[in-house]
């Protein structure tokens, strides 16, 4: 059979843009892999990094809000409603860190080769997933030292999981083109977690806070944690669902305004990278 030809038309990249997305589907699946493998290749411990961070963090804020602040747990050990905000905030900031940083990291492929730029953000996701993963280990083992499960409320836990990577990945699109032009916004990103985790009810339930519920929903990760603890505390974390609501729209906003300016500045991403 004859070898397909590859015709390459002024002006038909936008037409083709998606299409080329899915054509690219195997070098998505290839970097997300060499991401993993770096993220842990030559360390003593594999692994076990992505559990010490939130281990720690979860004696802190357990500490801090539990103890010395007497924050209400709404029944539940506070060990678990800490860990329950926990999971989906590491999930939202490791993917949000790396796809920021994804395209920087990629200037040898960005400069020299073709692919649909959004390849390399998407890919960056794949790391987060797999953190997110071992660290529901380590909050299924708290569940199980409490003997306090889930019920079938988990079975909507993809949907959460789902809106924390969106929110992550809108605004690591917009991160990552801004990195590309401005090299500050490595500096930016770690200072908007540090600042978030504390923007975000990780560390107590937004049910203590009824007056400035609806106000604190227009960050993103609001929703996202109320419905992880509504998931697995078996509803006795309530779940607003005019909270809910705006959440979506915040993440929906920032997911089509990031995609909007991403592939406006695409096309200089080679000649200034």
């Amino acid at each position: 059979m004859p070898a397909p030809e590859l015709v390459i038309e002024a002006g038909r990249g936008e037409a083709h843009y998606w299409r080329d997305l899915w054509r690219y589907r195997e070098l998505l699946g290839f970097l997300a892999w060499r991401d993993i493998k770096v993220r842990y290749k030559q360390t003593a411990l594999g692994a076990a990094w992505a559990l010490i961070q939130p281990a720690v963090t979860l004696v802190v804020f357990t500490f801090i809000f539990g103890r010395l602040a007497k924050m209400p747990s709404g029944g539940v050990p506070y060990p678990l409603l800490v860990m329950a905000g926990l999971l989906p905030w590491q999930l939202f900031a490791n993917a949000l860190s790396n796809a920021s940083g994804s395209l920087v990291g990629n200037t040898h492929l960005i400069s020299k080769i073709y692919f649909p730029r959004l390849v390399v953000p998407l890919s960056a996701l794949a790391v987060a997933v797999i953190d997110f993963a071992i660290v529901a280990v380590l909050y299924f083992a708290l569940c199980a030292w409490w003997n306090d499960w889930p019920d079938w409320r988990v079975l909507a836990l993809p949907l959460f999981t789902l809106l924390a990577l969106l929110a992550a990945l809108g605004g690591g699109l917009w991160l990552t083109a801004l990195t590309v032009r401005y090299r500050d916004f490595r500096y930016v990103v770690p200072f908007l977690l540090q600042l978030g985790v504390f923007l975000s009810p990780v560390g107590f339930s937004t049910a203590t806070i009824p007056n400035w519920r609806l106000l604190f929903s227009f960050n993103p990760m609001v929703a996202v944690i109320d419905g992880f603890r509504w998931c697995l505390l078996r509803g006795q974390a309530p779940l607003s669902f005019p909270s809910l609501a705006i959440g979506c729209a915040a993440t929906a906003i920032m997911l089509v305004t990031g995609l909007m300016y991403f592939r406006k500045t695409e096309r200089s991403f080679a000649d200034v990278i």
